[in-house]
């Protein structure tokens, strides 16, 4: 058994799969909008006008599989109580992923060595997602 996330950006989502397309090198998978799907959503469900909008999405960060949704297409994102953990080998890693997330986002904890790893920070993307971007060690 294994946890993956699944990402609601209430209609952004295909702007978010182009970000971590280039932020991360992300690699998008199966995509399906909501006018595609076999069956339609019950009424009141989505939005007015969210036919184009991304239903149920797939991508890959390295070797993770993500999910992602427009969801309700509200407008109205709250990644809240959870932080996506990105552990790279080197801190040249970390500074460009780190960089790359924080453009159009906020920074929550600037890049610094931490007594658990020589390169460390926090960020919230511009979607609101929390990353930790990590040089990954050895515990001892």
């Amino acid at each position: 058994m294994k946890a993956e996330p699944y990402l609601f950006f209430e209609g952004r989502c295909e702007e978010a799969l182009q970000f971590y397309t280039k932020a991360l090198g992300a690699k998008v998978g199966m995509v399906m909008k909501y006018k595609d799907a076999p069956e339609q959503p019950p009424e009141g469900m989505l939005a007015p006008g969210s036919e184009n909008k991304i239903m149920h999405s797939e991508f890959h960060i390295g070797e993770t599989r993500l999910f992602a949704s427009d969801g309700g297409c509200t407008g109205g994102t709250k990644f809240e109580g959870f932080t996506l953990s990105l552990p790279v080998k080197t801190a040249a890693e970390v500074d460009t992923l780190f960089n790359a997330l924080a453009e159009g986002g906020q920074v929550t904890m600037p890049l610094g060595q931490t007594f658990f790893s020589p390169r460390f920070g926090m960020v919230q993307d511009k979607f609101g997602v929390g990353w930790m971007v990590i040089v990954e060690q050895e515990m001892k």
